[in-house]
């Protein structure tokens, strides 16, 4: 499937492809205060429809996610970072992309605080 996505104000704005079925609900600091939930999916299926230099970065703890926010309106709606194998993938703010229905997904916890 095709989904858009993009921060409040319009100044990062995306597109992705893939099956959304779940999202994870991590626990740990910045998440859980943030209300993220996560898709992961390889960086090749994210294409940004704004410029990258568009986009503060906020890295913490092991800075292995490398987290994308609108320097304009604050919000957060993606990610990069390295996936287990190596690959590069994009962790996409399901909350950010359009015309989602958030309570029809199966929400996966995981204890981030323990990373």
């Amino acid at each position: 499937m095709h989904y858009h996505g993009s921060c409040h104000c319009g100044r990062i704005a995306f597109d992705v492809e893939g099956e959304l079925d779940q999202v994870t609900d991590c626990n740990c600091s910045h998440c859980s205060r943030k209300g993220y939930l996560l898709w992961f999916v390889p960086r090749g299926q994210l294409e940004l429809a704004t410029p990258e230099a568009d986009m503060a970065a906020y890295t913490f703890n092991k800075h292995a996610i490398e987290h994308r926010f609108c320097p304009q309106c604050g919000c957060a709606p993606l990610a990069f970072g390295t996936a287990p194998d190596g690959q590069p993938m994009a962790a996409i703010n399901a909350r950010c992309l359009e015309g989602l229905d958030l309570a029809a997904l199966k929400r996966v916890p995981v204890d981030g605080r323990s990373f």
